[in-house]
């Protein structure tokens, strides 16, 4: 959600995509892509930030803290991010996702979004259950 010059992005894209192999993810048994070339992610986001609400994302704990950190200068971005969130669960129909505690809240968005899009518009969107891990 902050703006980075084009040349550290692409690192940071190179150095992830580095991590993911050295954590030991074979690319011959899973898919390994850029979300950000995969315009779907943008397009759910956009179609379901449509059927949230601002009040909501404004309770978002994530959202206040990020807020006061950046002199209350929040972004759109940042306040719509965990709609994008939800739209990079649901758009492949995940039933479970690994989250941690700090993201628990986004992950009830997520189910609350998909309760809402299957009762508008009929059963489409599995409502995702957390995996906590146990530390």
């Amino acid at each position: 959600t902050m703006p980075k010059e084009p040349a550290v992005l692409r690192q940071n894209i190179l150095d992830t995509t580095a991590a993911i192999l050295a954590c030991g993810i074979d690319p011959k048994k899973c898919f390994l892509f850029r979300q950000s070339l995969v315009p779907e992610h943008a397009e759910l986001a956009w179609i379901l930030g449509c059927l949230t609400n601002v009040p909501r994302l404004l309770r978002l704990p994530q959202w206040k803290m990020k807020r006061a950190s950046q002199n209350n200068d929040g972004t759109v971005g940042l306040l719509t991010y965990p709609v994008l969130q939800a739209a990079d669960i649901l758009l492949y129909k995940s039933t479970h996702v690994p989250v941690g505690e700090d993201q628990v809240l986004h992950l009830e968005l997520a189910q609350d979004i998909a309760q809402h899009f299957n009762k508008k518009y009929g059963e489409f969107f599995p409502v995702p259950k957390a995996i906590l891990s146990e530390l």
